[in-house]
């Protein structure tokens, strides 16, 4: 279905003339207005990740009319009478306030708190589905960027909202992040001193969290959400492989109405889930943990699961420090500040242009590819998956030595081998499944799908007919790019080739060969199946597997 020469619909032709006879700008809507898009349950992802960004700025704009972004000491003396006659900050006594004499603020804190979470995990299992199906490939190299990107300022974005409230969880987390800005060498007094304006905590912190977490950060993002919106309506969506789709035709539904009824609909799915579980789930009861203390922390603490990787990650480094012309560097915050995120994000980054660079493929791409097809882009997916999720879990150590009676000292130690035993047999593991289900691609193509059809021979053998595979799931099967053969090293007359010569070239060589050498070609068959079939007057042959 192409939208190249569509016409509005007569439901809007009315208001794009009203409009374009006053701006002359209503093209673009004319063009555009039945744009397709492919459809499929996994695009819905990244709407999850819009609607949430919605409901987060909606009900964070309810929220800044009564929060009090202020250190100043005050005795709290309101409906929460546990907390009667308790000296705490203005930022904390109005978080009370919004959750118990607020009408609807503890809603919509609960609700605000679960959609930064959904906002989240929606992004991360969006940027998932792009990496295992190939969608970051050429042209759409900068969206996964700007993806990279969002995901990043929401884990700071996250950081400085919880913050916020000024209670002792969240105090925990500042005084983690002043460690960690103090230990970048050279730089690090400087940066820790410049946020929070003096000594730890000091009455600077929570003001300047607050003007990053409601104008800087969501400005960013919402430039980072206009500009992946507008790269995508260009250069239109991705879309799995079918009998209809092409890499030149784009086959789906037209925006309007249908695209704009899904998504509105999708938007209400979304903002009514929000509110069922900010009204009966809850989350950061920050009464139940008073206001900071520098001397105190709350046992078993946890920050929200994005931040986990960072948790885990210092809760499992050894105790590393170097002391050399009077300055100490701390290994042991530095590393899991920066390297684990520095490994996932970097990589991340750069994967389309070394996959490019690495299998020479300069070709648009607009048709998805199966995961099991990409054997080791999916190996090195599910490789970063469990590092990532070993981390998250290592976070929670002394919880799971508390509830499965272990010693503490054990379980580290287990998450400090299995990030890096558990990330190599992931890969490996996950590979070789993708060449499994290679070859059981290959062998359908090759010998058709059981019909349930049961045959016996003259002398007594038993065997299944076979079928061709349905014109949908060969279809599927075949958009398998099969490995183009490297080539040749050198020309006729004995000249190496440009990109082989110098160690990258050899590396070039090398990782080609890695890439492509157990590649399983699948290709069309046209013998028919006979050899599954019985003809006339002829004895059923057994069949061959």
């Amino acid at each position: 279905m192409s939208d190249a020469t569509a016409q509005p619909p007569k439901a809007v032709e009315g208001a794009l003339g009203f409009i374009d006879e006053r701006l002359g700008s209503t093209t673009f809507f004319k063009r555009n207005v039945k744009k397709v898009f492919p459809d499929h349950w996994s695009f819905m992802l990244g709407e999850i990740a819009l609607y949430s960004f919605i409901i987060l700025l909606l009900t964070g704009t309810f929220l800044t009319l009564w929060f009090k972004p202020s250190m100043v000491e005050v005795v709290y003396d309101g409906s929460y009478t546990k907390l009667n006659g308790v000296q705490m900050s203005e930022a904390y006594a109005s978080t009370l306030h919004i959750t118990f004499d607020v009408r609807g603020g503890l809603l919509m804190r609960q609700i605000h708190h679960w959609a930064a979470i959904l906002f989240m995990a929606s992004i991360l299992a969006h940027m998932l589905r792009v990496f295992f199906t190939g969608a970051y490939r050429k042209p759409r190299e900068l969206n996964w960027l700007i993806g990279i990107g969002m995901f990043t300022l929401g884990m700071l974005e996250g950081l400085f909202g919880y913050s916020l409230p000024d209670d002792l969880l969240s105090g925990t987390g500042l005084r983690i992040t002043q460690g960690v800005a103090e230990s970048i060498p050279l730089v690090g007094t400087y940066i820790y001193m410049f946020l929070f304006g003096g000594e730890f905590p000091g009455t600077e912190i929570i003001p300047r969290l607050y003007m990053l977490h409601i104008l800087l950060i969501p400005g960013l993002i919402l430039g980072m959400v206009t500009a992946h919106m507008m790269i995508m309506w260009h250069q239109k969506h991705t879309a799995m492989p079918t009998q209809k789709q092409t890499e030149e035709q784009v086959y789906g539904y037209p925006f309007y109405p249908v695209f704009m009824a899904k998504t509105g609909a999708y938007f209400l799915f979304t903002f009514g889930v929000l509110a069922l579980m900010g009204a009966f789930v809850q989350i950061n009861p920050i009464w139940l943990f008073g206001p900071y203390d520098p001397g105190a922390i709350s046992a078993g603490s946890q920050p929200d699961w994005y931040m986990g990787v960072l948790e885990g990650a210092l809760r499992i480094m050894p105790n590393w420090e170097v002391t050399a012309w009077g300055h100490t560097v701390s290994f042991n915050v530095l590393i899991p500040a920066l390297v684990p995120l520095g490994i996932l994000f970097g990589g991340a980054a750069a994967w389309p242009f070394v996959e490019a660079w690495v299998t020479g493929d300069r070709r648009l791409h607009h048709v998805n590819t199966r995961p099991r097809n990409a054997p080791v882009r999916t190996a090195t997916g599910m490789a970063a998956v469990t590092f990532y999720g070993l981390l998250w879990l290592a976070g929670a150590n002394d919880v799971i030595a508390d509830k499965f009676h272990l010693s503490l000292f054990a379980t580290t130690w287990f998450f400090r081998v299995a990030i890096f035993v558990g990330t190599f047999l992931a890969f490996v593991i996950t590979k070789r499944i993708c060449l499994g289900l290679q070859r059981k691609d290959a062998d359908t193509i090759s010998h058709g799908v059981e019909s349930g059809v049961i045959l016996m021979s003259p002398d007594g053998r038993y065997s299944e007919r076979h079928e061709p595979a349905r014109a949908e799931e060969s279809t599927v099967i075949l958009s398998k790019e099969n490995a183009r053969p490297e080539a040749p090293s050198r020309d006729a007359n004995g000249i190496p080739a440009p990109d082989t010569k110098g160690p990258l070239g050899h590396l070039r060589s090398r990782l080609a060969r890695a890439w492509t050498f157990d590649d399983i070609p699948i290709e069309p068959h046209d013998g028919g199946h006979g050899h599954d079939e019985v003809e006339a007057g002829k004895e059923p042959k057994q069949l061959s597997h």
